[in-house]
This record gives structure tokens, sequence and C-alpha cells, in this order.
């Protein structure tokens, strides 16, 4: 990405603090979806909760009250161009996504609106929400209890995520959630509940509407080299065994015929041209977060370079399933240091 895409701050553009970068809702294709989003919640008949929108530092709605954060480099092409370069989960990979992200954000301002944690039912269906809120997170993959929306497992982190992805699920248009979860009763109860309840709140007054924002990205001091610093975590170190791994993976693909009239290819490339395919892949189905596979990504690629692998370009689709393989058990390894990403 060209400098000048950002606004210029003396010699370096990216000491720019991020309250100077102009940022904003209005005006962008980001309006225009949340204006879509909120006919979704029309057409629902939930009209007495209007979420306030702002950018911040990424998703979430602040405790006790209906405000939605929304990451700021959403609000433009080159800066959701530069997350995903510097290694962090672009959440809101498309307007589809954002929505996504958005029904999930919406049950937690109806759970606040109303208290609904406070209810007897809710609290037994789903936990209690004083429960210690864990950012390093073991999911268990399909586990029946829990319904399936955003990446990551995402449910199975706490009681009020468990919440919002159900409400998110129920709030899907053309989602038939009953089919879906027909089989999984302690998902299909909480999703009950969830009609239910909404149903109920149609034609109730919120019982909260307070709007305080938490990080408003046009009160933010701190510049993108700052925030990149700080929000993109070094990652884990490869284990002192990945010599042997990389040699076991690379090592054990021989050309189908002579190796000697085959191209050969660069190992280190290869996991180069994966790291970000492969870092939100393997957060969806583990929740370990890209972050963490991109530095691990970058270790390998760097030992495989020192140790001259290659390997024949024929046997690319067996070496990059190898490869995904072992980067998917070294992360199911590690529980998710997650960045508390939807809360």
């Amino acid at each position: 990405m060209s400098p000048r895409e950002l606004p210029v701050h003396e010699a370096n553009p990216w000491k720019t603090p991020l309250r100077d970068l102009g940022l904003t809702i209005h005006g962008t294709p980001l309006e225009k979806l949340l204006q879509g989003f909120l006919r979704e919640l029309q057409q629902l008949g939930l009209t007495r909760v209007e979420p306030r929108f702002y950018l911040s530092t990424e998703w979430g709605v602040p405790f006790g009250t209906i405000s939605i954060a929304i990451p700021f480099y959403l609000a433009r092409s080159d800066l959701t161009k530069l997350h995903a370069e510097r290694g962090g989960l672009v959440e809101g990979a498309g307007p589809a996504d954002i929505l996504r992200y958005l029904r999930h954000e919406m049950g937690h301002v109806f759970n606040y609106a109303y208290k609904l944690y406070e209810e007897a039912e809710w609290v037994r269906l789903f936990g209690d929400i004083d429960q210690d809120y864990i950012e390093e997170y073991r999911p268990r993959p399909f586990h029946p209890d829990f319904v399936r929306h955003l990446p990551g497992w995402y449910a199975q982190k706490h009681p009020d995520e468990d919440w919002a992805e159900t409400f998110a699920v129920w709030m899907t248009p053309g989602l038939d959630w009953r089919r879906r979860y027909t089989r999984m009763p302690a998902a299909l109860a909480k999703l009950e509940y969830c009609d239910r309840t909404m149903n109920l709140l149609r034609d109730r007054e919120p019982l909260v509407r307070e709007e305080e924002l938490d990080e408003d990205v046009s009160a933010i001091g701190s510049s993108l080299d700052d925030f990149y610093q700080e929000h993109v975590p070094p990652g884990d170190a490869a284990p002192p065994e990945v010599d042997d791994a990389l040699q076991t993976i690379f090592g054990e693909l021989p050309a189908a015929v002579d190796p000697s009239a085959q191209e050969r290819r660069s190992a280190a490339m290869l996991i180069r041209r994966l790291e970000h395919t492969l870092g939100t892949e393997v957060f969806r189905w583990t929740a370990y977060f890209p972050e963490h596979t991109r530095v691990l990504l970058r270790r390998l690629a760097e030992r495989a370079e020192s140790l001259g692998l290659a390997y024949p370009a024929e046997r690319e689709a067996d070496a990059t399933v190898a490869l995904t393989a072992f980067v998917t058990a070294l992360a199911l390894s590690h529980p998710s240091r997650a960045p508390s990403a939807a809360e």
C-alpha cells in the first residue's frame, strides 16, 4: 500500500493519530449497510431499540449500553487492506460478513437494553453473566449445546457471547433455525427462548438507553503504528522440533517421475503465500487467532529457507494439505489468545 493513501503527518504518515484520519461512517458504503441492517430489525418488529453506531478499535458493545462499536478499518478500503497485511483478522470481510457481526452485537444490545441476563430462564440456559471472561478459551468443536455463527466457536467463550450468537442465528434472514438445530436440543431450547423473548419485547420500552462510547476513534491519539504494535500480539514460538517437522512435510514428497527432471519450488515461498488464507481458516475451526498463526508461519518460513527445503511442483497440493494439518495441530495445542473482538 502506498503511504499516499493515508493522510500525511509530517515525515511519517504511519504516525498520524487515529483521531486525525478523518474517519466517519457518514457517506461511506458502511452507512448504507447499517441502514439495511436497521431495516432487518424493522421487518422483525424490533423498533423500540435503535442502537448508536460508532467507529472504534474493534467490534463491541460497552456493557450496559446500546452503542455498537465497529472496527475503524472497515470505514475505508485502504485501511481494511492494511489491517489484513499487518496480520489482523478482518472481522467484516465484505457486506455479508459485516452483517453477521452486526447481528451478534445487536444481541448484546438487547441483552443490556432489557437486562435479560437477570432473568432466571436466561441464567438457566446461558449461565451467569458475571462469570469470568476468559480470553484464552479452548472451544469444543461442534458441541451440541451451542449454535454456530461467528468463526472460532465463539458461543462457547462466555454466557454473554452464547446469548449474542443465539440471537444472531435467530435474526439471520431466511435461516430455518428450527430445522438446522433440530438434532441439537440444548441449542434449540436457547433459540426457542430467544424467539419467545423477542416476540414479547416488540411492544416494550427498553430499560436502558445509555449510549456511552468506549474508545471512540475520534478521540484516540495513538497512531496506526501504535495500534498495530499493541493489538497484533507477538504470537507463539515455534516448537524446537520444527526442523524435523518441516523435513517430514517437504522431504516426503517425492516426484512422480525422475526428480532431476522436475521443477522444484521453495517451501518457504509456499508458506509465505499461504499466510493470510491459512491464518483465517485455522481460526475458523480452532479459534486460534490469525495474529498468532501469522507469526508462526513466518518462523516456519525462515526455518524452511535456512534448511533449503523444496518440493516437486506437481506435489504442491499435497504440500499444502500437509502444512495445513501441521499448523492446525499446533493451533489446537494452545488455547485461543483472542482479543475480545466481539464482546
